[in-house]
Parts: C-alpha cells; sequence; structure tokens
C-alpha cells in the first residue's frame, strides 16, 4: 500500500465525525420543566436533573412547559415540535396529568374529556370549536408521532402532589395512573413504555418522611422544590433501572445504589417493559 493511500486512510480516521449523542426529549408540565413552576419561589422540575444519571452519549432535551396538559401540550403544537427536531434512536418521555383533570363546563383549554378511549367531547374554547379528546387518546397519537420519527417512547404516569402534606405520608392513586399504563398497552408496540413514575415517587417520599418532603415543597403541594425535584428524577430512574429498557441500562446508577437507598425496592411487575 503506497503512502499516499495510507496518508489517506489516517487523514479519513482523523476528520470522521464521532457519533452525534442519543438525545431524551422530555414532553411535560411544570413538574418536569426548568423552573418547576414557581414564579419568583425556588422550585424546580425533575427534567432538570435527569441528565447526571447518564453519561456523554446522552443529552437531555427539556420541552416540558408549565401550565400545560396532554391536550393542550397537542393543540399547541408542542408534540410536532419536538417531533421536528427527533432524531432515529432518540428517547421521548410524556407526562402529563397534574392539568388534565377538571370540567370542560368551564372550560380552561386544559381538561381532557372523560375516558380511557376514543370518547370525544364538544367544547368551545377562546371562541374556537374544539373535538376534545381522552387522555390515553392524546398519550397515544404523541407516541404515534415519535414512532413515525424511529424514536422510542416512554408514557409515564404523573408525580405525585405532595403525600406528606398532612403530617402523614400516605398513597396516591388518580386515573391517569391507569391510563398512562393503558394507552401503553392499547399501543402494543416494542418501542413504547410504561414507568409506574407516581408509585416510585411516593414510595420514596415515605421512606424520606414528613419532615423532609414537607420542607422541600415550598410554594404548594404539587411544585417540588430542587431536593425533592432530584428526588423525583431519582425515582424515574429506578423505574427504568428496574425494568429492561435499553435507556435503564445507559444509567450510570446502579440498582443497588437506588435501591438500599431511600428510594427503595424495584416495584413488582415494574412495567418499563414492552407491553
Amino acid at each position: 500500500m503506497g503512502f499516499r493511500r495510507l496518508w489517506g486512510l489516517f487523514a479519513l480516521a482523523v476528520t470522521a465525525t464521532p457519533n452525534a449523542p442519543t438525545t431524551i426529549h422530555l414532553c411535560g408540565d411544570s413538574t418536569m420543566a426548568k423552573g418547576g413552576g414557581g414564579a419568583g419561589i425556588p422550585t424546580e422540575g425533575w427534567g432538570e436533573y435527569l441528565k447526571y444519571s447518564f453519561g456523554p452519549d446522552y443529552v437531555v432535551h427539556n420541552a416540558a412547559i408549565g401550565g400545560r396538559s396532554a391536550r393542550s401540550f397537542t393543540r399547541e403544537g408542542r408534540f410536532t415540535e419536538v417531533a421536528n427536531v427527533v432524531k432515529p434512536g432518540d428517547w421521548v418521555v410524556i407526562e402529563f396529568g397534574h392539568n388534565d383533570g377538571g370540567s370542560l363546563s368551564t372550560d380552561n383549554g386544559r381538561t381532557d374529556c372523560p375516558g380511557d378511549g376514543a370518547q370525544t367531547c364538544q367544547t368551545t374554547y377562546n371562541g374556537v370549536q374544539e373535538t376534545v379528546l381522552t387522555y390515553p387518546a392524546y398519550y397515544k397519537n404523541a407516541a404515534k408521532l415519535f414512532l413515525d420519527k424511529g424514536a422510542k417512547v416512554i408514557l409515564n404516569s404523573p408525580t405525585p402532589n405532595n403525600v406528606c402534606e398532612s403530617g402523614t405520608c400516605v398513597s396516591d392513586e388518580s386515573r391517569f395512573d391507569y391510563y398512562a399504563w393503558h394507552a401503553a398497552a392499547e399501543l402494543a408496540s416494542p418501542d413504547v413504555y410504561h414507568v409506574p413514575h407516581k408509585q416510585y415517587a411516593v414510595q420514596a417520599m415515605k421512606n424520606l418522611g414528613p419532615e423532609i418532603v414537607n420542607a422541600n415543597y415550598p410554594k404548594d403541594h404539587t411544585h417540588t422544590g430542587p431536593y425533592m425535584a432530584d428526588v423525583m428524577a431519582g425515582s424515574f430512574v429506578l423505574g427504568l433501572r428496574c425494568g429492561t429498557t435499553a435507556l435503564g441500562a445507559a444509567v450510570k446508577n446502579t440498582t443497588d445504589s437506588l435501591t438500599t437507598s431511600f428510594y427503595g425496592p424495584c416495584i413488582p411487575q415494574n412495567s418499563s417493559v414492552p407491553i
């Protein structure tokens, strides 16, 4: 092999562009978003801490926006905005629920249509007639948008409100916990996963106890201070680590380091696996 050929191969090796990192895109409300919805009060969203559990091969794009529901995130075109920058092999985490309840009789633009399937409701919001879908329908439509871009999708249950507010830490269940799982189950895709984020977060909060938990909700029972935001991120990471996703395998924290701490054990039948 001649000198020129060797030099050409060397130059190619030096100038080759390294693989771009995989992006974890986050779609959610203030409990996930940068700043955490505090409006001058020191709150933070858990999405800001997720990056610390991954190495340089992953970057986090936190597209969560305060005050949004699955419905309003859809209507405002925010899922589409994220899809426009998604690359094949990226991950998208979707988590709503705090703003999705309420009544359409006094429509605030966020309330979803009741139901777990293809039910629809008619409303007028800001002078515009709108067909409102159910929470699972919005989840499934968003997931399909990202699947078409070659991404893998995680449909989370929402984080809890402060379960220790009364001085005793209690359990917290809502229909959105079931709806998030149900949406993933109905999609029946090997690239769609579910993490029961609320269950893992409640487990951690109970282990921390009311004194620590209450001290880290500086605004109200929904918006976390930085410490509790980090706890919420760790709860999600434990859900990943206890499952079988490739994203969970990429987490820097070992399963033992999480389960032997206040985060607690893997939840039986943890479902961050293909459904």
